[in-house]
């Protein structure tokens, strides 16, 4: 699980609200955060494997080469993974060497190894979640101006610059602000812990307001490309239009479901620090809230990583093919083109969604003999690529 709480366990004085949530059960939600961690990074591996036939994972299309979007779908995955493999690894120790918790707990302790393990494994989690926000946020960016202005692929670079720009440096900010001054003598107060509760929630909450904003207006961008210059708007484009928009929506829906518990969970607990004493029994029920969003987050923040494979690719299947030879197939599939124009007959333009370079090639063909060819958005749903063309017959003197 993602949370700076465990950051803040860390310091053998830390504030009551943490020691409530980190202390009950811990052996069973350590089980419950590996379980879920396991399950989650063996069915993303999973989803994520080249398949025998049907279908065909992201990278293998015959297309030209793979643009920023679709690199910014696997790079969310990967870092989703290494997150939960973080999880597994200090959900694993903590299980099978409970002492180091009891270990963290003593203050002035000489072994400093616990305490490093209790940071390193936070820091790890975070950076890669934190990361996963941004890529997130990066990705409703590139597919609003992939359909505005098909931007080009150099793009991934800036991307990279931000997202790990700025996750690196708010992880290492909010951790060295939180541990001042040393890891064993933390200051204690709520305003010394708020900048690092910040740097965690701010990206989150960034992808919560933003990406919706930006998964609209690239809905009724695609929606304009569809209905093309004679103002046609048939049922199939209609339904490709509605593939999209499930297809952001199940991109929100797993974002909400996986890391909204955090922010009830970091709500009910910033409650609880600001009153007299935690343990009074008037503010029962919200511990008990507290505790319950506290489990919940532990089973589906790990999740994330096979929830967005399933919303980035749909399920794909058991049916591995690891073989040589199908590589090599792909490999020269992948040297085709999907453009077709017959003379004097409409033409189909094949372009799409994820792969900007194609459709500046599309756009220069289409601009080639001054004749009004016809339009065509290829765009990812469920999964799969969706071909759809908008055609527009050829006007002729």
């Amino acid at each position: 699980m993602a949370s700076p709480r465990l950051e803040t366990f860390c310091c053998p004085n830390r504030d009551p609200a943490t020691e409530l949530v980190v202390s009950f059960q811990p052996v069973l939600f350590s089980a419950l955060s590996l379980g879920s961690a396991a399950v989650s990074l063996l069915c993303s591996v999973l989803q994520m494997l080249p398949k025998r036939k049907g279908y065909r994972r992201l990278g293998q299309y015959p297309l030209p080469r793979p643009a920023s979007s679709a690199r910014i779908l696997f790079i969310i995955s990967i870092c989703d993974i290494l997150g939960c493999a973080g999880i597994m690894v200090r959900s694993s120790l903590w299980l099978g060497l409970p002492n180091i918790i009891n270990q963290i707990s003593v203050a002035n302790n000489t072994d400093v190894w616990p305490e490093v393990f209790c940071v390193g494994s936070a820091m790890w989690i975070q950076l890669f979640f934190t990361a996963s926000f941004w890529w997130t946020f990066c990705y409703a960016v590139d597919v609003f101006l992939v359909v505005k202005t098909s931007a080009g692929i150099s793009t991934i670079i800036l991307y990279h610059m931000i997202t790990w720009g700025l996750a690196v440096l708010l992880c290492v900010e909010g951790v060295a602000m939180l541990y001042y001054p040393s890891i064993s003598d933390c200051e204690q107060g709520l305003q010394h812990a708020v900048p690092h509760y910040i740097t965690t929630y701010a990206p989150m909450l960034l992808v919560l307001v933003a990406n919706p904003v930006f998964f609209h207006r690239t809905i009724a961008a695609v929606t304009s490309l569809l209905k093309g210059r004679q103002g046609i708007y048939t049922e199939n484009e209609r339904r490709l239009a509605n593939d999209i928009k499930m297809r952001f929506f199940k991109i929100m829906l797993v974002f909400f479901i996986c890391w909204g518990p955090n922010i009830i969970n970091e709500s009910l607990l910033f409650y609880l620090e600001m009153q007299a004493d935690i343990n009074d029994i008037s503010l029962r029920n919200v511990r008990n809230a507290a505790l319950i969003t506290w489990f919940i987050m532990g089973i589906l923040n790990p999740m994330q990583a096979f929830l967005n494979t399933l919303a980035f690719h749909g399920w794909t299947g058991f049916s591995v093919d690891l073989s040589l030879q199908r590589r090599r197939e792909l490999g020269w599939d992948s040297m085709s083109t999907s453009v077709t124009n017959a003379g004097g007959q409409n033409a189909i333009v094949g372009s799409t969604l994820l792969y900007q370079s194609h459709i500046q090639e599309t756009k220069k063909s289409l601009l080639g003999n001054g004749q009004p060819h016809s339009d065509a958005i290829s765009v990812l749903s469920e999964g799969n690529f969706l071909h759809i063309s908008v055609e527009n017959q050829l006007m002729s003197e």
